[in-house]
Parts: structure tokens; C-alpha cells; sequence
């Protein structure tokens, strides 16, 4: 019994929400893994058109909520999701016509590339701000739990409780669905196998006819979308919070680093392991060791290695042990 009860305390504290939160920075980490192999160059916007796609999502949030307009159950949040992503489209579209584009056809190095991109993060940033306001932002409605930790303990006898929230589930599927699909994409279709064959070779893929800026606009949608949906998901099991996007640029990067950066497989482990990472490290362990050890060796203490403060701490030890001893990452990366 008592091992059952510390399993259902760390699925509680630290796999459920390790798994969504793998979910929401595989999301991020396949954006910056595109940009990265096919446009050759780190988006540090990135975080910012997350924090940008979710405020829109979230205006639209609020006034199908003013309407009276929802999902039942669900976040009204999902029906205002095609809305953020349409807007966030058009941004990263029209920044790459009026900033990148000019820099691609002066053949600038990718070096130059993120010292641009850094510029545009700012305004992004800035741009977030002034519309939304810096504070805390909570939009989540519907229904808060899919099991209850009183109906689980009800149903088993247990002194704990297993508890997942509508976001997680929702996280975890929504996840699923997008990277399916992205892989269909990539494989099968023929723009998917364009961009592919762009990202591997540009001099022998202008040979064959493929239009460099139709790759870039259709690589630039894809990420508008994904950056959207995973800073939506976030928002939406957390809070939303426009430094908060920012911040998340670090354990996103990680991810994509220690996947492979250029590798979609890669982002996808590498957001995993950053997360998993991170919630492991960061969580107080001395209720599951309660359970498991005799009351003889039962800890006084927490038993928590590094404090919540200090969680994106462990995605740049990782980065630097990453970049220091495999720096192609997990999945050999710079290629698509």
C-alpha cells in the first residue's frame, strides 16, 4: 500500500507534470529546430512570438467569454486558438519580409542573423507588453480537474490522491496531434519533402527547382503555428506572464541543443529531458521517501536537491554539459 501511495505522489508531483511540460518545450524546441535547419540561424524571438501568439489567443479568450461563447468542459481557450495562430502568422510573416528577407539576400552570416533576431525578440517583447500588460494573465476556464484527488482516493482507499488537470490531459493529446501531423508533413507531402531537401542541400535543391521563399514562408507558418499552440498549452497549465516567455527561450534552446539542433526527433527527447530534468532536480522528495523508507530513516528535511527559483539553472548545466561533451546532441542535428 504505502508503495502505491509514493507512486501515486510522484505521478502527482513529478511525472504528470514532467510529461506535460516535456510536451509544451518539445513544441518550442521543434520551432527553433526549423528555423535553425532550414534557415540556418537561432531564433531568439522565439520565445517572444509564443508570449505574442498566446496574447492573442487569449484576447480572443476573453471576449468569446464576454459573449458567452465556450467549450463546455474544455478551455474556451481552443476555440480562440486559430485566431492567435492566424495573427501569429501574419507577424512572423511580415517581420520576415520587412527584416530577414533583406539580410538573406545580402547572404549574411547567421552570426548577423541573431544579433537581428535579438533586436526583433525586444520588440516582440516590448510589442506583448504594451497591449497586454506585463502582469499575470489567467484565462483558463471549463473544467479544472479530469481526476480529482477525492475521487481517487474515494474510488481506491489511498491515503494519496491523484490529481490531473483538464491542461495536462489536453497538453499531452494536443502534443501528440501536432507532431504527428509535422511528420506527415515533413515526410510526405511536397512541400514537407521541399523543405527537407532545402535544409540539406540549398545549392542542389535550387538546381532542382524549389523556390527558396516559398520554403521559407511555409517554414515560417509552420513555426508561427507551433509557437502559438505550445505557448497557449503553456499559458494554459501554468499562467501567462509575458517575462515569463522569455524566459523559457533558455530551457527551449536546451532542449533543441540536446536533441540536436536541426533534428524535429531530437526537439522532441530534448524537450523530455529538459523537463523531466528540471522537475526531478527541483521537487521535495521526502513524502515519496515517507512512504518507501522505515520510520527509522525517515528524512527531517525536504529532500530537494535545488530550490523551484533555480529550475532553469538545470537547463543551462545541462546545455553546458551538452555543448562541452556531445554538442551534435542526442540525434545527430543539422539536418531537417
Amino acid at each position: 500500500m504505502d508503495f502505491l501511495n509514493a507512486l501515486v505522489a510522484l505521478s502527482n508531483f513529478v511525472l504528470i507534470p514532467g510529461i506535460a511540460y516535456g510536451s509544451q518545450l518539445a513544441l518550442g524546441a521543434l520551432g527553433v529546430t526549423l528555423i535553425y535547419g532550414i534557415l540556418r540561424f537561432s531564433n531568439f524571438a522565439h520565445g517572444d512570438t509564443m508570449a505574442f501568439g498566446t496574447m492573442v489567443t487569449i484576447l480572443f479568450t476573453w471576449w468569446f467569454q464576454s459573449l458567452g461563447i465556450n467549450a463546455g468542459p474544455l478551455p474556451t481557450a481552443l476555440l480562440a486558438l486559430p485566431f492567435g495562430i492566424l495573427a501569429t502568422m501574419a507577424l512572423v510573416v511580415a517581420t520576415d519580409r520587412a527584416v530577414f528577407k533583406f539580410y538573406r539576400q545580402q547572404k549574411a552570416k547567421p552570426v548577423v542573423f541573431v544579433m537581428v533576431s535579438l533586436g526583433v525578440m525586444f520588440m516582440m517583447n516590448g510589442l506583448v507588453r504594451f497591449i497586454i500588460g506585463p502582469g499575470d494573465q489567467r484565462f483558463s476556464d471549463g473544467e479544472r480537474f479530469i481526476i480529482k484527488a477525492r475521487t481517487f482516493k474515494q474510488m481506491t482507499g489511498l491515503d494519496e490522491g491523484l490529481a490531473i488537470k483538464t491542461s495536462q490531459g489536453i497538453t499531452v493529446v494536443t502534443a501528440i496531434i501536432v507532431v504527428a501531423v509535422l511528420f506527415w508533413f515533413l515526410n510526405k507531402t511536397r512541400t514537407g519533402k521541399s523543405m527537407r531537401a532545402y535544409s540539406d542541400n540549398e545549392d542542389l535543391a535550387l538546381l532542382s527547382g524549389i523556390n527558396p521563399e516559398r520554403v521559407v514562408i511555409y517554414t515560417w507558418l509552420i513555426v508561427a503555428l507551433l509557437a502559438t499552440v505550445a505557448g497557449t498549452l503553456y499559458g494554459l497549465d501554468k499562467s501567462f506572464k509575458p517575462f515569463t516567455y522569455f524566459q523559457l527561450l533558455l530551457p527551449i534552446f536546451a532542449a533543441a541543443i540536446v536533441g540536436g539542433l536541426g533534428s524535429p526527433l531530437g526537439a522532441i527527447a530534448g524537450g523530455f529531458v529538459i523537463a523531466m530534468s528540471e522537475v526531478i532536480i527541483t521537487y521535495a522528495w521526502k513524502k515519496v521517501a515517507q512512504y518507501l523508507l522505515p520510520e527509522s530513516m525517515e528524512p527531517d528535511g525536504l529532500v530537494q536537491l535545488l530550490s523551484t527559483d533555480y529550475k532553469f539553472a538545470v537547463s543551462f548545466a545541462i546545455l553546458i554539459v551538452v555543448l562541452l561533451f556531445k554538442p551534435t546532441g542526442i540525434f545527430k542535428g543539422k539536418a531537417v
